[in-house]
């Protein structure tokens, strides 16, 4: 089917997905570029619709991909390419992007003898960092995303492409700190802390566990310092006194990983 109006319904509410608010009141958001859709495809995640400009399409996977996504009754619209480029956020955009549904997963449903191995967050401010945790997560082989007392936005489109796809993969849940406390109970706990008392490497990592990382300006608070079994630190040789949050949780998480 072909679209060719600003003022049609579907293009406004996908143009308003740019934004948190319309995010949150849908439950919906965009996924765009070639390898995030076809990732989406993939792993069959819940998508409403796609949106694709033929004269931008220089792929035959893309091309693929839509007779998929047809295939399995996913509506596909065609819009010309100045259309499209109001749906795009990026400056040379590749011809294709989804409407897709957010799909939370509850605290309850991550047990320790399913997901032996999850990554904490609390109050991420970059949601460019939530999706290098998610694809961190993902390249490592730990199994989740657990989103502590808000913060950025999982569907952000920025954290959508950072997450390189992982997010149509690996649970991501939004929990309270109260609820986390009670769940974590299953769990040892290594929290991240320059007064942590282990050196990162030094540690003998149990399962079922949790990387507990604190806020980028804050770190852990005496509250959440109390609910970890371990406190793990990364030795600083230079001037800067953290690392970025996506990069600290990289090394920690491959040094976690079993050999």
């Amino acid at each position: 089917m072909l679209i060719n109006s600003r003022q049609n319904s579907k293009i406004k509410q996908a143009r308003s997905l740019l934004t948190r608010k319309a995010r949150t009141q849908s439950g919906l958001f965009l996924v765009e570029g070639i390898r995030h859709v076809g990732e989406a495809i993939q792993a069959r995640y819940p998508l409403e619709h796609l949106f694709y400009a033929p004269e931008l399409l220089r792929s035959p996977f893309a091309e693929e991909m839509i007779e998929q996504a047809r295939a399995r009754g996913i509506p596909v619209y065609e819009v010309p390419p100045d259309l499209f480029q109001t749906l795009a956020e990026k400056e040379a955009p590749q011809g294709i992007v989804a409407v897709a549904q957010q799909r939370s997963t509850l605290l309850a449903a991550l047990t320790p003898e399913a997901h032996p191995w999850m990554v904490a967050a609390i109050t991420p401010q970059d949601p460019g960092n939530v999706g290098t945790l998610l694809r961190t997560i993902d390249a490592v082989g730990a199994d989740g995303l657990i989103l502590i007392e808000g913060g950025a936005d999982p569907w952000h489109p920025t954290a959508v492409r950072a997450s390189m796809g992982a997010l149509f993969w690996l649970p991501v849940a939004q929990v309270r700190w109260d609820a986390f406390i009670g769940w974590a109970q299953a769990f040892h706990v290594y929290g991240t802390s320059v007064r942590g008392a282990a050196d990162y490497r030094e540690v003998e990592y149990a399962r079922p566990c949790v990387l507990l990382l604190g806020s980028e300006r804050e770190g852990l608070s005496q509250e959440q310092t109390a609910a970890c079994k371990t406190l793990v630190r990364l030795p600083m040789s230079g001037r800067v006194s953290s690392l970025n949050l996506a990069v600290a949780a990289g090394i920690l998480l491959y040094e976690m990983r079993p050999s």
